[in-house]
């Protein structure tokens, strides 16, 4: 197998729009190893983490939505689920599956758990472990375009907390002050409405091809 990759403009503008270029076929799926920015559908700031803990809850790194779309710790790399064999590179992953998001800066792994967030009062969302992982690490990607089987770039997706069943969200009704002004709270929520869509955008992509 040869393996390909592809970097998307990591540092392109948030208020890029898709038709500014063409998603070419081999590289319009997320696949095993790739390094993702996810952009929450309707506010447009990318899922984001950093070596800022929260004051309250696990005090585990918090996760937030960032403004901007050039910042280097908005980048998440995708790894089979806790319990799975490690995926192979440039594998694609099919609606439905089961998956891990480290952070690439901090090495820590997106997490949730019974712990409330600190705005909103649903569930914390934080980062945690670069040495260890578990259950509470997996979220299932839920495709929303109709009749798409894999996870698709710039396709809308939910991601579920797998030992919760809550899902990934954020909305500006809940904006932090000092130390991080500016940045959105990141929770799960019990109810799959617009603040849990989410689409991939910049990122590199690595895909697999026969030779």
């Amino acid at each position: 197998m040869l393996i390909a990759a592809v970097v998307a403009l990591l540092a392109v503008s948030v208020n890029a729009s898709s038709e500014d270029y063409i998603i070419e076929e081999e590289f319009a799926n997320v696949t095993c190893g790739s390094g993702i920015k996810l952009q929450h559908k309707s506010t447009s700031f990318r899922l984001h983490s950093h070596a800022i803990a929260y004051g309250t809850g696990s005090q585990q790194n918090s996760v937030t939505g960032f403004p901007k779309g050039d910042d280097p710790n908005s980048v998440f790399v995708v790894h089979e689920a806790f319990g799975e064999k490690p995926c192979k590179r440039g594998t694609p992953f099919r609606c439905g599956s089961t998956i891990r998001l480290k952070h690439l800066e901090t090495k820590r792994f997106l997490h949730s758990h019974m712990h409330e967030s600190p705005l909103s009062k649903q569930q914390e969302v934080s980062c945690f472990s670069d040495t260890t992982s578990d259950g509470g690490d997996n979220w299932k990607v839920i495709c929303l375009a109709s009749g798409d089987t894999t996870w698709k770039r710039e396709k809308d997706i939910r991601l579920q907390h797998v030992d919760t069943g809550k899902y990934i969200c954020s909305s500006k009704s809940f904006q932090f002050r000092h130390p991080i002004p500016g940045q959105l709270e990141v929770a799960a929520s019990v109810k799959a409405n617009g603040d849990t869509v989410w689409t991939v955008q910049e990122g590199i992509f690595f895909s697999s091809e026969s030779n």
